[in-house]
Formats: structure tokens, C-alpha cells, sequence
């Protein structure tokens, strides 16, 4: 019969077996307790260690599912329980199978079963070590046919020095640990001290050995072996209490110095007190505060306050709050460089030749700046003017700061205020809040030591506004040049000067800054970079910067100008120069990997391998656009100037209509449909069909649906491309064209000339269409920019009409 089978024709007769087991044939002849154990009998698995014959322990077991197995083991007469080891993360996983317990285990008789809160507790009494002969029943209640091996027969010298060895290591423990003494009460209840088998199991019990450790001692049952095995585990629970205890009196030793040093200092402290010869906390920091103010020049409303502060923090105890928000505030107040200025260093020249160390191109916005330093050259003193610096990311804006704070010779502090939402970031908190601090600009002055640094304030065109109040109304009395002269910081709570502060802001773009702070601060325009700037930038600073960064030398790896060039071109045709640099990184990056690879070898880097090191370009060399119905514009965006084409096109001619598409702003949508209103009703003075837009279902559409755009500046380029289509004929090609236009024909200025001209230039468009109005901005834009550049300036759409198609136009109106 095989288990299966065995299995579930005694789950049909488990009441006779229970009585059977509970009627073994040992019992039925007087024999010793040993020879009294059952063949039968039931198992229950133990997860945290074995047990050993040896023990006398509580029992502690779920309820759900082993109440059934004590049940039935309290029905048999012998009340034997066979426990069983088995490892801990197979227990965590439910109700262990029956091949995840070890098959040697130790039979228990069961004494004082109790049930509380879903857990069954009894006190196991080890008997005798048996093993697993066969399964008969493999769900719970486990019920098993078990053996008890017999103990060979040993040498008895030996097994006395064995039994000598572990009752001294029983000693040694009990030394290190006295709470083992109670067990030794219970063993040596029921054995004697010759009893070497359950003495090696008892010396077994009493270590921390893992469980599967302890498990090999009970499997094994030649009673020398096992004295060896269990002198091992003794040996290194002695090594863990001696370590153990080294350290707790090493802590002991460590506490009790702490406390002697302790009680020694504050007694010293008693006794140099009394005799006059040391001051308590509070003399002291009264001292160290009056040391910092005799060196400072403060107004006298500051004097005043420091005094009053001082005498409160005389009068208040060390343990009051109060004590510590006094002294913070002195502390705060201390620190703030009254009176304290360096000396700014007014060298137009050397001031040159800082701006051109750290820059390459930006002419125009050097010369503003060696303006606005003469200006404080020739009165002896920089104040009173706000800069602030506006480009595309990537362009310098906040390195001109440093430039600027090294020319004077200036400390230089930069906070950004982008995402700024608290007004307490600018002004301070009050005093009565938990966490009180001074606002940035108190903090930039105790950080610089000096009352006339240079402040940056980064990203200024992205402060925000919450409940806890408006950062860029707080930063109107800051920036104000007659108003910051007398700035209230509300924790410090006295009038500050910081008309000697050079502020230099930045910002993105201004349409997001509020209109009463953009009046305070005078705007410089930072532009994005033509071809030749980067490639300057790139070979004078970004290159050298990387390579030193890295650690390496230029010999060890070049990259050619050429290279340069093409990844300007094909990869970074941004405004600005931080993605020209990311670039530059990654080529250095691969480059090291193969200096690594070989390190005799240099690297050199040549228009052929920007595809291994930086894949395909981005960027592909733009044919001049041209047909009929397509116009190129001119566009200004947050990241610079940008090339914008336009397309119209004529759907069908079965009725009038007009369709807009690009992912066009309302601005751009009013241009288009004021440019449609004048082409189509001055249709006859541009020699065209005057009937043609009657008739004709018309899509003007701007190039890259997903990208949104919005301005006032197409107008212009959208009526060129509907009197394109309907003139069937295409504008002369390599033309570029901006500004607005009205339903009179009016061409009217439009913003960003220079970022537009700079877009041209990088697209090699050399023939541009501009206001009239705004001859003026191209006029001031630096010699090189216009180099090569054919410039058409319009008043009226007949100038437009005139460039693009070679023919003025007929003298009268058509509209019809």
C-alpha cells in the first residue's frame, strides 16, 4: 500500500489508532521509562530551535492549527509529543509540509496544556531522540512510525575528559551568564553529573547557535562525535560572552569617566565663580556680543537697540525662551557688517580686461557695463542703479555678475528667487514665530562681511506669489534706489542702508516680471550666439574648463576646430552655450574611455567622428526655402531668435473660406486674419485676380503643429504667403521678413531685432525685410552682425511687395 493510499484509510480510522497508540505494546509489560516510548506518534514542527532530551521547556503554538495534535496527544496515555525542527523562513510561509521537517527529532511528554488568546502553551519534558520512519498521516495532525537510535558503546576515558570539558565550559558560562543557573537546577534534577549523553545535550541547549547548528548535534547520535560538536559551540558562546562583556565594561568604564568629568567641571565652575576668577554663559555671551559691536560703526537708532537687548538678556533666565530668542537676535544683529565696506576698484581698463577674460563676443553689453562703472568712477562711487541682465539660458548672464563683483573688487553673493512664494524670504520673519531667521539680504550681508557687495538675484522673471504673501512687492522697497537706503528687515526690526549694494538681477524674459519692478532696474539685453561666438567660447573656455576637469591634457585629447564647428552647427544651435558644453563633456567622456583602453594612444577628435561620439545631428543643412506660397518669418522665443516658415495654400474653388492651423496664439490668429483682409481686398493693386480669394478655400499653416506660437510679428510674412498663391507666382528665394501689419497696409515695429538678425545669420539668409521703425535697433547692433547682410526697411506693405517680387504696385485701392 503505498503512502497515499496508507494516508486516507487512516484519516477514516483515526479514533482506533489515537487508542491504539495510546495502548503500545511496550505498556503492556513493567519496563524502565525508556523503554516505555511509543512507535506511534504525533509531530509538531518548532521553528525558532530544536529540542533537546535534555530540556525541561514552555511550549508556545498557534491555536489554528495544532490544538487537534495536543488533543490527541492528551487522549493517549503516555502523552508523548514528538518535536521537530524546521527552518524559520520555510515556518513564515504557513503550515510547514510534511518534507520541511528534519526527520530526527526529540519525543516530549506533555505536561500542563493551556489555551490563551489563540496560542497553546505547555511545558515540553525531553525525553529520547527519535527519527522519522515513516509518514502516516502528512496533513495536520502529523502523525508518524518513529525509531530510537541506539548509543554506540565508547571508550570511557575518553568520554570523561569529554564530560569534564563540557561541565567546565557549563561553568564558565554560568560565570558570564548566572541567569543559566536555574536551568542547571532543573538538569541536574533529573540527571547526574556522569550522565554524559544528556549532559553534551543539556551544554548543546544552553548556547545560541543557530538552529540548523544545533539540529546537527541532535542528528548526530555517537556520543563522542557529539561532545566534540557541542564543545564547539560552547567554545565560541564563551568567545561571545567575553566579548560581550569586554565591551560592557568598556561603555561602563567610558560613562563613568563622563560623569566624574562632568561633576569635576561644574564643581571647578562653583569654586572659579566664587573666587571671581570665570564668568557664567550669560557674562560670557554678553561680552562676546559687545566685542562685536566695538568693532562695527552702526547708526545710533542700532546702538540703541543692541543696548536695550543687552540689558533683557541680563535680566532673563538661561532656561526662559525668551532668553534664547534674545540672544539670537543679538547674535543676528552682531553679525550684520555695520559700517564695514571694501574699497571698490574703479580701472576702466582692468575692468576691459576682466570682462574680455571671461567673455567672448557680447560687445555691446561690455560697454554697458564699462559705462555704468565709469559713471561710478567719476563720482567715486557705484549705487543707485539696478541691472538687470536679460538673454536666453546659456548666454552668461550670471558669470557677468562675477565678472562685474571681480572688476570692483567686490564680495559676491547670488540667491535665486525662482519659485520664491514667501515675502519672509525677503523681509524676515517677526520675532514671536518659532524658527524666526532674517530675510536673504541680511544673510548675504553676514555672509560677505561687508555692507556694499554685489547680489545676485537669479531667475528673478519666475517668482511666484502665495497666501504667504507677494516675494516681488517685498523686493519693490529693495530695489528701489531711494527707498533701500532705509530697508527694514522684519526681524532685525531697524532701518538698514543698502544704497551701497550693487544689484544685479537676471531674468529670462520680461513679460512675466511685474511692471512696477521692471521700472526700477535698468535692462541690458544679453542675445544669443552667432556660430563664430560659440566657436570662440568653446575654444577659450568651455574646452580648456572640461579637459581640466577631467583631468587630462590637451595633447591627450583634441578636438578640432572643424569638429567644433560642425557640432555647433549639426548638434547645438541653441541661443546660448550650456547644451554646446554638454556636448563637449560627452565627446571627453567617450574620449577617456578610449585613453583607458589605451593608454600610450591620443585621442584625436575630427568632423569624421562627432557620429561615433555624439550619433546622428540633430540638425540637417537647411535648404533655402522657396515656392509659391511659402515665406520664411522671423520669430523671437524665450531661447532666441528662431526662423519661421509659413505655407498657404489654395484647398479647392468651390467656395470662399479660410483655415488657420500651427498651434497659433490668439495674437498670431488676429495677424493671419488681418493679413487675409488685406491681400484679399487689395488683390488688383498687387496684380492679382481680384476674384480669386470669392472663389477659393484658402489653409495657411505654420510648420511644426506641436510647438506653440504666439506674437505680434508675422503679419507681414502671412500676407506675402496668401498674395504668394494668389499672384501664382513664388517670392524672390533667400528672403527673411518680420513685423506687423494693419488692415491699412502700415508695417509696425516689432521686439527682438537682434535676436531675429541672429537667427538669419545661423540660417545663411542674407536678404532681411525690417519695419522702418526699427532701423534704429539694427543700426546700434554691432559691425559683424550686419556683415554680409542686405537689409530692405519698410513703411508700407508696398516696400514688401516691391522686394519680394521685383514690381510695385498699381497706384489706387480695389477693395471690393
Amino acid at each position: 500500500m503505498n503512502d497515499e493510499n496508507r494516508t486516507e484509510s487512516l484519516e477514516e480510522f483515526e479514533e482506533d489508532l489515537t487508542e491504539y497508540i495510546g495502548k503500545d505494546e511496550h505498556s503492556k509489560s513493567l519496563a524502565l521509562p525508556q523503554q516505555m516510548m511509543p512507535t506511534r506518534m504525533y509531530v509538531l514542527p518548532v521553528s525558532n530551535r530544536p529540542f533537546f532530551p535534555a530540556q525541561v521547556q514552555p511550549v508556545m503554538v498557534n491555536q489554528d492549527p495544532w490544538q487537534e495534535t495536543l488533543k490527541r496527544v492528551g487522549e493517549t496515555d503516555h502523552r508523548v509529543l514528538g518535536i521537530c525542527f524546521v527552518e524559520e523562513h520555510e515556518a513564515e510561509q504557513g503550515i510547514p509540509a510534511s518534507d520541511q521537517l528534519e526527520i530526527t527529532g526529540c519525543a516530549v511528554r506533555v505536561h500542563q496544556a493551556q489555551q490563551e488568546g489563540g496560542k497553546v502553551q505547555f511545558i515540553a519534558q525531553g525525553l529520547q531522540r527519535f527519527r522519522i520512519v515513516q509518514w502516516l498521516r502528512r496533513k495536520p495532525p502529523y502523525l508518524v512510525e518513529v525509531e530510537y537510535p541506539r548509543e554506540p558503546e565508547e571508550d570511557a576515558d575518553e568520554l570523561k575528559a569529554y564530560t569534564l570539558a563540557i561541565i567546565s565550559a557549563i561553568k564558565e558560562l554560568l560565570r558570564t551568564n548566572p541567569l543559566y543557573g536555574e536551568e542547571v537546577k532543573q538538569y541536574l534534577s533529573r540527571f547526574g553529573p556522569d550522565d554524559s549523553s544528556p549532559l553534551a545535550d543539556f551544554g548543546a541547549s544552553m548556547t545560541s547557535a543557530p538552529g540548523a547548528e544545533l539540529q546537527d548535534v541532535l542528528n548526530t547520535v555517537p556520543l563522542l562525535r557529539r561532545m566534540e560538536k557541542v564543545l564547539l559551540l560552547m567554545r565560541k558562546e564563551q568567545e561571545v560572552a567575553r566579548l560581550q562583556s569586554e565591551i560592557s565594561e568598556e561603555v561602563n568604564a567610558k560613562v563613568q569617566k563622563h560623569q566624574r568629568e562632568f561633576f569635576l567641571k561644574e564643581q571647578l565652575k562653583v569654586i572659579q565663580r566664587e573666587l571671581g576668577m570665570a564668568k557664567d554663559d550669560k557674562t560670557a555671551d554678553v561680552e562676546r556680543f559687545e566685542e562685536r559691536m566695538a568693532k562695527l560703526e552702526p547708526p545710533e537708532a542700532v546702538q540703541e537697540r543692541f543696548w536695550d537687548e543687552v540689558q533683557k538678556l541680563q535680566v532673563l533666565e538661561q532656561g526662559s525662551p525668551e532668553y534664547g530668542v534674545t540672544r539670537n537676535y543679538l547674535d543676528w544683529l552682531t553679525q550684520v557688517p555695520w559700517g564695514i565696506h571694501s574699497e571698490d576698484h574703479f580701472d576702466l581698463a582692468e575692468a576691459r580686461r576682466i570682462l574680455d577674460r571671461d567673455h567672448d563676443g557680447l560687445d555691446d553689453v561690455k560697454d554697458r557695463i564699462v559705462e555704468f562703472l565709469a559713471e561710478g568712477t567719476f563720482k567715486g562711487e557705484v549705487s543707485g542703479s539696478i541691472l538687470l541682465l536679460v538673454g536666453p539660458p546659456g548666454v552668461g548672464k550670471t558669470s557677468i555678475g562675477h565678472s562685474v563683483a571681480d572688476a570692483l573688487g567686490r564680495k559676491f553673493y547670488r540667491f535665486s528667487v525662482g519659485g520664491m512664494r514667501d515675502e519672509a524670504e525677503i523681509k524676515g520673519h517677526r520675532r514671536t514665530y518659532i524658527g524666526a531667521m532674517p530675510g536673504k539680504f541680511v544673510q548675504a550681508l553676514k555672509d560677505s562681511k561687508v555692507a556694499n557687495p554685489v547680489i545676485m538675484l537669479d531667475e528673478i522673471d519666475k517668482i511666484g506669489a502665495s497666501f504667504q504673501g507677494d516675494p516681488a512687492s517685498a523686493l519693490l522697497e529693495t530695489l528701489d534706489p531711494e527707498q533701500n537706503r532705509e530697508f527694514l528687515d522684519h526681524y532685525l526690526d531697524v532701518r538698514m542702508d543698502l544704497s551701497k549694494v550693487l544689484f544685479i538681477c537676471t531674468a529670462n524674459q520680461l513679460d512675466t516680471i511685474p511692471r512696477p519692478l521692471l521700472d526700477r532696474m535698468d535692462v541690458i539685453r544679453l542675445s544669443g550666439y552667432i556660430a563664430e561666438e560659440k566657436l570662440a567660447i568653446a575654444k577659450h573656455y568651455l574646452l580648456p574648463r572640461l579637459l581640466k576637469r577631467a583631468g587630462l591634457l590637451k595633447k591627450q585629447l583634441n578636438i578640432s576646430d572643424a569638429a567644433i564647428k560642425q557640432v555647433i552647427e549639426g548638434y547645438a544651435r541653441e541661443a546660448g552655450v550650456r547644451g554646446l558644453e554638454k556636448l563637449l563633456h560627452k565627446i571627453i567622456r567617450k574620449g577617456i574611455v578610449k585613453l583607458l583602453e589605451k593608454p600610450d594612444s591620443a585621442v584625436k577628435v575630427g568632423v569624421s567622428d562627432l557620429a561615433e561620439y555624439l550619433g546622428q545631428p540633430a540638425f540637417r543643412k537647411e535648404k533655402s526655402l522657396k515656392g509659391i506660397g511659402v515665406v520664411t518669418g522671423l520669430a523671437w522665443t524665450a531661447m532666441g531668435g528662431a526662423t519661421l516658415s509659413i505655407e498657404a495654400s489654395r484647398i479647392h474653388s468651390s467656395q470662399r473660406g479660410f483655415r488657420l492651423t500651427g498651434q497659433l496664439g490668439e495674437v498670431m490668429k488676429e495677424s493671419a486674419e488681418i493679413a487675409y483682409s488685406y491681400v484679399s481686398s487689395n488683390l488688383k493693386r498687387f496684380k492679382g485676380d481680384p476674384t480669386f480669394f470669392d472663389k477659393s478655400f484658402v489653409h495657411l499653416h505654420v510648420p511644426e503643429g506641436a510647438t506653440p506660437k504666439d506674437g505680434p510679428s508675422a503679419g507681414v510674412t502671412m500676407a506675402t504667403a496668401l498674395l504668394s498663391i494668389a499672384r501664382k507666382e513664388a517670392p524672390q528665394p533667400n528672403i527673411a521678413m518680420t513685423g506687423e501689419l494693419t488692415l491699412t497696409g502700415q508695417v509696425l515695429p516689432v521686439g527682438g531685432i537682434r535676436e531675429k538678425v541672429i537667427a538669419a545669420r545661423r540660417q545663411k539668409i542674407a536678404n532681411l525685410i525690417l519695419p522702418e521703425a526699427n532701423r534704429g535697433d539694427y543700426e546700434e547692433l554691432p559691425a559683424y552682425l550686419k556683415d554680409g547682410l542686405t537689409v530692405n526697411f519698410a513703411k508700407h506693405y508696398n516696400d514688401v511687395f516691391q522686394v519680394c517680387f521685383g514690381q510695385k504696385p498699381r497706384k489706387g485701392s480695389s477693395v471690393h
